[in-house]
């Protein structure tokens, strides 16, 4: 429905997409794709917080990462103590908890491989084609994604166990010969790494690091630039709070950035790094500088700069910065660099080496423009391998202050290009080639980035982490070749990243010995694992900072949060359930409600009697017992009266067995007084007693088992009350959703404990109440005895 309703949006626009799409021989054709093409997607390091090393594919050294930084096969990330970041793709993004150790195995058009080498991450993965691998391989086994979802990997510093929670999702584990399935609100701890031992059980509650990588993916979720681009779209939440979409009647939808100094433009403010196989990439300062510098085109509208992004409908190719090259190597602005923006319906013409179908999914996938005119740009210059582009007439190279120039050094050690820039006149932009690559050959800055003076001063990963091996379901590539390696060669070409063909060229004879990092998982056989412990299972879903115990790191101060939330489903409170089970209690607990709800049972004019009877108890000392115990339900047990409420549809049909009994107009008074009083009035009536013996006495020895748990059963065991004994007994399903009830339970009893204190209550009181209650009462009350 969202494409549909974005593409309606684009009216002229759609029409000419249509056409222009059906003339793109589909990217899936096998005839379409070249070894030498590049991925047409990477990664991005979107956020961090604390202190976030990286260290570049083939290399040794770690400096200290930077925003923006694409990633792609064999980069590394380590997040230290207090750190975390955030890796994204267009399909998933991946979370980095602190003292995490993380690096892409693979990542091309079809494969996401991650190494886990110690720590937690949290991914969510937004889409999954059927021809796609996602992997995620640790130390002791590798996990196949076979569902979009949301999972959450957790190795242990030493490296002999994993587990494995999965809120949404599905996917099999495999090490050691076997494999597991686990399913959506599973948590799979898998240990050893001789032999692979699996236990299963239902996923704990969500700490810290899964609410932070929640709230992130609300942020992707619920981006209001998302209408406006392909899915696929690296990094356009970041546009929301910076910017705004305006329609445009030659444009379509255009983004302006709002937070930019006056004079801006774009690829002014950032730095280049040399990242194989693309070569030249555009690394933006600005915190929403990814999708804007890598997909789309740029253009000028009543002198502000505004942002064309591609189609909605065509799958986002990657490219690693949309400019055109002017000067450069020799007799260009005297050794300086410069470049400009590609503007909307211009092509694209990329340095590295690609097939034809590259070039037209690169450019389709970024503006609108004619394949016609991609295929004679793609023949003049990559075919005839021409540099200098001359017959074409790019609209931003005369735009007042679009044009960027500085020194070679500047461009080459990666340094911020604002602070190294050139003064150039318009005749000498005007006069200067125009090309897609610059004639300029990296160097080692320019392979580690911006941050490459603190290689050797940032914090590393420790030894056993970063030499520790990996199990893997699914081989990768050999990995990347060192730059020292492949220096000489680039400068044969200055600019030119070397062809596949050509890094193989490098690697050592024996590839065997190229994969130090990764053990190959042999074939698994389905296995069953050994199921957790049931309190688990009680809270699937719920989050609480509890869920760490499916981490094996922080189980012990989780664990002790969870029992209080089990306390609320009731299976803490087992003991009062076999309570509730006596309705017989819960009669007793009604007489403390009458205050609340027997006035609703009794509407007759006995209950104006009631008040009378209760009276009668406030003048003698029980009064206060009555009035205590009524009043601390409302008061001193205002979770009583809850339950109170709660109780009446199952302890009310046990009154109407005790209401028949005193269905007459006195008894159910006295009763309801009685019952308030147990504990005193029935050893002073024997008529009652052995009335209610059947009924109530019964039940206060089951009272006083209630209560020993409360510990009031030593306060009175006759006053124990039964009643505010069943009280909790119903409050436990009213209450137990209110961890409140459950945490101070034993505190609950220990409010009943004042009712003992309201033991003085002598049989005085009981002798009151017989005299209102004559033989009708008692004839009535055996009766009703009988039949029980």
């Amino acid at each position: 429905m969202r494409t549909k309703l974005k593409l309606r949006k684009f009216s002229w626009f759609s029409t000419l997409l249509v056409l222009t799409t059906l003339a793109i021989p589909k990217q899936s054709s096998a005839q379409d794709q070249d070894q030498e093409d590049p991925p047409s997607r990477v990664a991005r390091l979107g956020y961090m917080e604390g202190s976030v090393s990286f260290q570049p594919a083939g290399e040794e050294d770690w400096v200290g990462a930077v925003d923006n930084r694409p990633m792609t096969t064999g980069d590394k990330l380590w997040a230290d103590k207090d750190s975390r970041a955030e890796v994204q793709l267009g399909s998933a993004v991946i979370r980095l908890a602190p003292e995490t150790g993380f690096s892409f195995l693979n990542l091309d058009d079809s494969t996401v491989q991650i190494q886990l080498t110690s720590g937690s991450i949290s991914i969510t993965v937004r889409n999954l084609e059927n021809n796609d691998d996602f992997e995620v391989d640790t130390p002791n086994l590798a996990f196949t994604v076979s569902q979009p979802g949301h999972y959450r990997f957790d190795a242990s510093e030493d490296g002999s166990n994993t587990v494995v929670t999965i809120r949404e999702g599905e996917g099999q584990a495999t090490g050691n010969g076997q494999t597991y399935t686990l399913h959506a609100g599973q948590a799979g701890t898998f240990s050893g790494t001789d032999s692979l031992t699996a236990d299963v059980e239902q996923i704990g509650n969500a700490d810290q690091f899964d609410s932070w990588s929640e709230s992130r993916d609300h942020r992707h979720d619920y981006s209001r630039s998302s209408h406006y681009l392909a899915p696929d779209v690296v990094g356009f939440d970041d546009l929301d709070d910076n910017g705004d979409w305006r329609d445009d009647s030659n444009y379509g939808h255009v983004w302006f950035p709002n937070h930019v100094d006056e004079g801006w433009a774009p690829y002014h403010e950032g730095h280049w790094d040399w990242i194989s196989p693309w070569g030249w990439t555009w690394v933006d300062d600005s915190s929403w500088g990814y999708a804007p510098f890598h997909y789309g085109r740029w253009v000028s509208v009543s002198g502000r700069w505004g942002w064309v992004a591609g189609p909605v409908a065509v799958h986002a190719v990657y490219a690693p910065a949309l400019v055109v090259f002017i000067g450069g190597g020799p007799g260009g602005f005297g050794g300086n660099v410069g470049w400009f923006p590609l503007g909307p319906r211009e092509v694209y013409v990329p340095s590295y080496h690609v097939s034809e179908a590259y070039v037209n999914r690169v450019n389709v996938s970024n503006t609108t423009v004619n394949v016609t005119q991609v295929t004679n740009v793609y023949n003049t210059t990559i075919v005839h391998n021409t540099t200098n582009i001359t017959n074409v007439t790019y609209a931003n190279r005369g735009v007042q202050g679009a044009v960027m120039v500085v020194p070679q050094h500047a461009f080459t050690s990666a340094q911020p290009v604002a602070k190294a820039r050139v003064q150039v006149s318009p005749q000498q932009i005007a006069a200067a080639p125009v090309s897609g690559r610059v004639a300029v050959a990296p160097t080692r800055e320019s392979v580690l980035g911006a941050k490459a003076a603190t290689a050797g001063h940032v914090t590393a990963p420790p030894a056993a982490v970063a030499s520790r091996q990996v199990v893997a379901k699914k081989t990768p590539p050999p990995p990347p070749v060192p730059f020292a390696k492949q220096q000489q060669a680039l400068a044969a070409h200055p600019g030119q990243p070397l062809a596949r063909h050509e890094v193989q060229s490098l690697r050592p004879a024996n590839t065997a010995a190229s994969h130090p990092m990764v053990k190959q998982a042999p074939p698994g056989k389905p296995a069953t694992p050994t199921t957790g412990h049931p309190a688990n299972s009680g809270r699937p879903g719920q989050p609480a900072s509890a869920s760490p115990a499916n981490q094996p790191r922080t189980p012990p101060a989780d664990a002790n949060e969870r029992p209080a939330e089990p306390n609320r489903p009731a299976p803490a409170q087992p003991n009062n359930r076999p309570q509730p089970t006596q309705p017989n209690n819960r009669p007793e607990a009604t007489p403390n409600r009458p205050a609340p709800t027997q006035p609703n049972n009794r509407p007759p004019t006995p209950q104006p009697n009631k008040p009378e009877a209760t009276p009668n108890r406030p003048p003698s000392t029980q009064p206060s017992r009555p009035e205590e115990t009524p009043n601390r339900p409302p008061a001193a047990q205002p979770n009583k009266p809850e339950a109170a409420p709660n109780r009446p549809p199952a302890a009310q049909p046990s009154r109407p067995e005790e209401t028949p009994n005193r269905p007459p107009a006195t008894q159910p008074n006295k009763p309801e007084a009685a019952p308030n009083r147990p504990p005193a009035a029935q050893p002073s009536r024997p008529e009652e007693t052995p009335n209610r013996p059947p009924a109530t006495q019964p039940n206060k020895p089951e009272a006083a088992p209630n209560r020993p748990p409360a510990a009031q059963p030593n306060n009175r065991p006759e006053p124990a009350h039964s009643t505010p004994a069943p009280a909790r007994n119903d409050r436990p399903p009213a209450a137990q959703p209110a961890p409140r009830q459950t945490p101070p339970p034993s505190e609950r009893p220990q409010q009943h404990t004042p009712p003992p204190a309201a033991a003085k209550p002598a049989p005085a009181p009981p002798k009151q109440q017989p005299k209102p209650q004559t033989p009708e009462e008692k004839k009535k009350q055996e009766e009703q005895k009988r039949p029980q």
